[in-house]
C-alpha cells in the first residue's frame, strides 16, 4: 500500500510539473503580439478586417488555379511586384473602363496608372510606420500616411475603409505588422500622358 501511495505522489509531482512546463510556455501569438505592443485579440480582429474586406483582392499578387486568380500565400499584402512591368495598354478604352492587370495588382482609368501598395511588416511596407501614419493614410488618403504627400490613387475605396472606427482601424494596423515581411517597392504611378506616348 506505502509503495502505490508512493508511486501516485510521483505521478502527481510529474503531472504538476508538466503542468506548469507547459503553461509557462509563451504562446507564440501572444509574444507576436507584445512585440508590436498590441493584443492577441486586436491583432486577430485586425486578421479578420483584412480578409473580410477585400484587402487581398488588390495587395495581394496572384496564383492561378482551377478557381481561377488567388491570393499567392507567398507573396501575402506584398502590393504590386516591383518586378512585374506594366503591359502595354489600350487607353482607347481607358474612360468607358478601368483596367486591371490578371492580379488585380495594377489598374488604369482616368487618373493613368495606379499599382497596390505593399501592406507587410517589411520596412518597404508599413513595417516603419506609426499608428498616427496608417490612420492618417486611411482617414485623409495620404500615401504613407504624410501629411502633405501626394493623395492615395485610385481605386483604393480609402474614403469607404476610412469610416471604419478607430478601434477597428488600429486592429487592422496591429495585424499588418505581424504579416509577413517581403521587400518590394511597387512602382510609383504613372500619369495617363506618359501611357499615351
Amino acid at each position: 500500500m506505502k509503495k502505490l501511495f508512493t508511486s501516485s505522489l510521483v505521478l502527481l509531482a510529474a503531472a504538476g510539473m508538466l503542468q506548469v512546463a507547459c503553461s509557462s510556455t509563451p504562446d507564440p501569438g501572444e509574444t507576436k503580439a507584445a512585440s508590436v505592443g498590441y493584443s492577441q485579440e486586436q491583432i486577430l480582429r485586425g486578421e479578420y478586417l483584412v480578409n473580410v474586406s477585400g484587402c487581398h483582392d488588390c495587395h495581394s499578387p496572384k496564383v492561378f488555379g482551377p478557381n481561377g486568380p488567388e491570393p499567392d500565400p507567398e507573396r501575402l499584402l506584398s502590393g504590386h511586384p516591383a518586378d512585374m512591368p506594366l503591359e502595354e495598354v489600350d487607353v482607347t478604352k481607358v474612360g468607358q473602363w478601368v483596367l486591371f492587370n490578371g492580379h488585380l495588382t495594377a489598374a488604369v482609368g482616368p487618373w493613368g496608372a495606379s499599382f497596390s501598395a505593399n501592406l507587410t511588416s517589411d520596412p518597404t511596407g508599413v513595417g516603419n510606420w506609426t499608428e498616427e501614419q496608417f490612420f492618417t493614410a486611411i482617414r485623409k488618403g495620404k500615401y504613407k500616411g504624410i501629411e502633405g504627400g501626394r493623395n492615395l490613387m485610385p481605386p483604393m475605396p480609402w474614403p469607404q475603409v476610412a469610416k471604419m472606427t478607430d478601434e477597428d482601424l488600429r486592429a487592422v494596423f496591429a495585424y499588418l505588422k505581424t504579416v509577413k515581411p517581403i521587400k518590394n517597392v511597387p512602382p510609383a504611378p504613372i500619369p495617363m500622358e506618359a501611357l499615351t506616348n
